[in-house]
């Protein structure tokens, strides 16, 4: 259960960033709810723009 929890979240920042999910590692939190990710490939200021753009997008 947890794998498909992780999958999906990578799943869904990749969507978010518009990146492929390969590009996207849980490397924290594999078996909690609290996750850390490690997006390769953008600058950080680059992920937090994106993210930005997808939460005010969604709502």
């Amino acid at each position: 259960m947890a794998g498909a929890a992780n999958a999906a979240v990578a799943r869904l920042l990749a969507r978010a960033l518009g990146v492929p999910p390969s590009t996207i590692s849980i490397v924290s939190g594999l078996q909690g709810r609290a996750k850390i990710a490690e997006i390769t490939g953008l600058a950080r200021a680059e992920i937090q723009s994106r993210l930005a753009l997808a939460l005010t997008s969604a709502s």
